[in-house]
């Protein structure tokens, strides 16, 4: 087994190995078992595995022994994996206290990169939600904050600017999903120092292509992806179609990875999130970071084999 590592230099080794451009996918340093292609963070250059971590419903468990240590087995797969981000948030009933959990019992996880939400209307509310995610997480420094769709999001991003600025957290960032509030997220991405954008972009849900996506891209803001498979939408709305002929070219295996590729080579996007129970099913997301990322025209290829199914 592994010794526990975190080192108090690892962020700045991270930063340390940035590389210049926003949608350059390159090696991630070899932390774990594997290594998986990065993107860098727009205003910062340090670069971030391609494939993260949801938590919602997934890791919201009871107390049952089987099903906690079936939870770190799939952090523990994540990680061995080289994966990164982490998201979570308050509205996520118990996960965060399951990642905290589960923190304390994988090993070599130094490649964490946290990010949690604020999500509440009450400004004094959100300062105490913050202090409670560090608590459940026991991380004294979150890699990344963000105000969760968009709830009060004036006093809750000055709230972040000061946790920034006095060094609690190193990013800032305001999420959406379900496709809500789009012309607001993207006035807010024209008028507000962000450095993270979080929002949802699979195959069927492409309205974020038209104008959210270029946005982040004029702007220098990092995007996560959320709902890569409409929670699981996707797949009932594939069924039993037979995978492509191009998923060989592709270099994929799955559905699931096809719609991963899809998502994560986009220019504009940072990381996709997807969140899973399984550990075979963790191991396949993360597979479909690595190989051959399809180009514009096999990208429309599959648009237009999803939309007609």
């Amino acid at each position: 087994m592994r010794k526990l590592l975190r080192p108090i230099n690892r962020r700045k080794f991270l930063a340390g190995a940035a590389v210049a451009g926003a949608g350059m996918v390159t090696g991630f340093p070899a932390f774990g078992a594997a290594t998986i292609p990065t993107k860098a963070i727009p205003k910062s250059g340090e670069r971030i595995p391609i494939m993260g971590m949801g938590t919602f419903v997934t890791f919201n468990v009871a107390d049952g022994k089987a099903l906690l240590r079936e939870r770190v087995r799939v952090l523990q797969a994540f990680f061995d994996e080289g994966g990164g981000l982490v998201d979570s948030s308050p509205m996520y009933g118990s996960s965060e206290e399951v990642i905290g959990y589960c923190l304390k019992r994988v090993t070599d996880w130094t490649p964490l990169f946290s990010a949690t939400k604020i999500w509440t209307p009450s400004p004094s509310a959100g300062r105490r939600q913050m202090a409670e995610s560090e608590r459940l997480w026991g991380e004294p420094k979150f890699d990344l904050f963000q105000v969760h769709n968009l709830l009060n999001w004036r006093e809750h991003l000055n709230t972040l600017r000061a946790a920034k600025d006095a060094g609690r957290i190193r990013y800032l960032g305001i999420t959406t999903s379900h496709g809500l509030r789009h012309r607001d997220l993207e006035a807010l991405m024209k008028t507000e120092e962000l450095d993270f954008v979080q929002l949802t972009y699979n195959p069927l849900d492409r309205e974020v292509e038209d104008r959210l996506l270029p946005t982040a891209l004029d702007q220098g803001i990092a995007v996560i992806v959320n709902r890569p498979f409409q929670r699981r939408g996707l797949f009932r709305h594939i069924g039993n179609e037979p995978q492509p002929g191009f998923a060989a070219e592709w270099g994929a295996t799955s559905w699931a990875q096809l719609l991963l590729k899809f998502v994560v080579s986009h220019p504009a996007v940072t990381v996709a999130i997807p969140a899973t129970r399984r550990v075979d099913h963790m191991r396949e997301n993360m597979a479909a970071a690595r190989g051959i990322m399809p180009t514009a025209r096999q990208r429309s290829e599959l648009i237009k084999l999803v939309n007609r199914l």
